[in-house]
């Protein structure tokens, strides 16, 4: 136990659940969509009563993953003492606050922690993502590079480095981390080029790799992921608040997981070199920091025996299954019977896409899981296999183009696809929103629908037709959320 934490209360308080508001009018085949959606209205247009009710249940979703009332329902201050996760510190008892972090929900996080800990909080610097800054008093915002990282990203990591290094054992250290953590804090191990890291994520990327993949190469060519950042803050408290965008939340993938033990070991990043066939195009550098930490001639990550770890505390305070949770209940508010079917979902768009259409024909034909009219849940993440030729779009709008093809022959039914940080890809576009009319809408513009798929250049026929979701910057990430609505 540390300077500052108290023993645990003898029944600990958790992380409050949400409270969740619904518009009780709601019922299927009446009433408008919501006044406070968050979606761009021309995904109404095709059909607003149907597209509203299914566009009523995502923003539900995103109401729940809203990071400013996620830390001030895990927080809870008391004269002197915060309470978190049933832990408690006294903040009395020590020198000063400070507050470092990462990721997209960076900014509303920290006006959360300023709002309720005021003048305690000395100092503190959070990397966010472009166009995600927002006002804050003490703690600096900077905006850096995703999913790419760039120079300003290694900058603020280097910074947040520094005021690790200087924290004593009397300090506080809050961490905030997010979805899109890991590029935005790109401090490059020595030896390694920033080049040379975007580069390996333009590889990783463009070969399929999963975020979990992805960030396990990163954590082992960085300065400060995969609990790196616990080893210079060490022997400072640390409290590490997460908003997770990674299937299941394991707390070390979540931005690299740069106050956690890390699990992912020098084999296994050197092992998906070998699965994506990257040794011919792989920086130098990244190629021989591997091979040196396979042969024990570098350091690990800090694993979970680590003194470092000692008296920490590392918290998810809102996820995909609280964001799946909410959607369900506001469906139920609409009339929908409803089902969270998993919150684990991964795969090629493209085949995932051909799985949700098959959920349909099993709900129409025979009532399973349940009868119409349903509403299937599914979260998670899937992944686009990039060709030698690609345009424009994100995983969502692939899967939506894809499993509009298998629902051309089921009408009175729908997909939303959501990415819930707003943005689906290098695009502007939170997803889209497709029915049985799609493709069809699109042939009466002369578009070539297959052409846009095959090409993964989604976006632009989605636009034309109307079905993209813009919703702007969400300020969270909670991975993906796949609505299928089926009336009777």
């Amino acid at each position: 136990m540390r300077a500052g934490q108290l023993p645990m209360p003898r029944q600990g308080q958790g992380v409050a659940q949400a409270d969740y508001a619904h518009n009780d009018w709601h019922k299927p085949g009446a009433g408008p969509p919501m006044t406070d959606s968050p979606f761009d209205a021309q995904a109404l247009a095709a059909d607003p009563r149907r597209r509203g009710q299914a566009l009523d249940i995502a923003a539900a979703a995103l109401k729940a993953a809203d990071p400013h009332a996620a830390v001030l329902r895990a927080l809870r201050l008391e004269n002197s003492v915060l309470t978190v996760a049933g832990q408690r510190y006294d903040l009395d008892a020590f020198r000063a606050i400070k507050v470092i972090g990462a990721g997209k929900a960076g900014a509303p996080m920290s006006q959360a922690v300023e709002e309720l800990l005021g003048a305690r909080v000395e100092q503190g610097l959070v990397a966010v993502k472009d166009h995600h800054a927002l006002p804050t008093r003490v703690i600096e915002t900077r905006e850096a590079s995703h999913p790419v990282p760039d120079d300003r990203g290694v900058r603020a990591g280097r910074r947040m480095l520094e005021m690790a290094r200087s924290a004593s054992e009397r300090d506080l250290v809050i961490t905030l981390l997010s979805g899109g953590g890991s590029a935005l804090l790109a401090a490059p191990a020595p030896g390694i080029s920033l080049e040379d890291m975007q580069r390996m994520t333009q590889l990783l990327l463009a070969a399929g790799a999963t975020i979990n993949e992805i960030n396990c190469l990163r954590k082992h060519c960085s300065s400060i992921k995969g609990g790196q950042l616990a080893r210079a803050l060490h022997p400072a408290t640390c409290l590490t608040l997460a908003v997770s965008d990674v299937i299941g939340s394991p707390l070390d993938v979540i931005a690299s997981g740069p106050t956690v033990p890390d699990r992912s070991t020098w084999d296994e990043a050197r092992g998906l070199v070998d699965k994506f066939r990257l040794a011919p195009d792989l920086p130098p550098s990244i190629a021989q920091r591997l091979e040196q930490g396979c042969a024990g001639l570098i350091e690990d990550t800090p694993k979970p025996d680590d003194a470092v770890f000692r008296g920490a505390q590392a918290t998810v305070i809102a996820d995909n299954r609280g964001a799946a949770e909410a959607a369900a209940a506001q469906a139920r508010q609409c009339g929908f019977r409803t089902r969270i079917m998993t919150t684990f979902l991964e795969g090629e768009a493209k085949e995932v896409a051909k799985a949700l259409a098959g959920f349909a024909r099993e709900v129409r034909a025979f009532g399973n899981p349940v009868p119409p009219p349903a509403c299937l849940i599914f979260g998670g993440e899937t992944t686009v296999t990039l060709g030698a030729e690609h345009g424009r779009g994100g995983r969502n709008q692939e899967l939506a183009l894809a499993a509009a093809f298998a629902l051309r022959d089921l009408p009175d039914t729908l997909l939303v696809a959501l990415a819930t940080d707003g943005t689906d890809g290098p695009t502007d576009s939170a997803g889209a929103i497709v029915d049985s009319d799609t493709i069809a809408r699109g042939l009466d513009l002369q578009l070539a629908p297959q052409r846009h798929l095959d090409r993964h250049d989604a976006y632009p026929y989605l636009e034309r037709v109307g079905d993209l979701l813009v919703t702007g910057p969400t300020y969270t990430n909670v991975n993906d959320l796949l609505l299928l609505c089926v009336w009777a």
